[in-house]
């Protein structure tokens, strides 16, 4: 099973189209957001992780996803079943809860079983003031 694209999203709608086929339809893709309030400060961003799986795979697997703060340290890891038909494509949603204690750039580390990580940065920028 392979990571087609992973990303924080604001929002996915789902749709189907004629084949029968599905349409994914992801909205305020974001690699970056102005905290809320000063640091500290604790979010949970949605991240979408699409997959494949190849027609000779059994289709079960297990999604890793690791973050890291700017300093390298671990702040949160989680693991989570991904079950997708042998030859289909499919997704799953990753909500992590992160406390940033200084504006930076966390690094979300995302892999199939111990695969290779898929690495996706969000970076925190200081409040926006009137």
């Amino acid at each position: 099973m392979d990571i087609v694209a992973a990303v924080f999203v604001e929002n996915m709608d789902f749709r189907q189209v004629p084949g029968p086929s599905t349409r994914i339809d992801l909205s305020g893709i974001f690699f970056s957001l102005a905290a809320p309030n000063p640091v500290p400060v604790t979010l949970d961003p949605h991240m979408i992780v699409l997959v494949r799986c190849p027609a000779d795979d059994t289709g079960f697997h297990a999604l890793n996803a690791t973050f890291y703060d700017p300093k390298g340290a671990e702040l949160l890891k989680s693991k989570q079943p991904v079950q997708v038909e042998p030859g289909k494509f499919g997704y799953r949603l990753v909500r992590a809860e992160l406390t940033f204690e200084d504006y930076g750039t966390v690094e979300a580390h995302i892999q199939i079983d111990d695969g290779p990580a898929t690495i996706v940065p969000l970076t925190l920028l200081p409040p926006v003031t009137s």
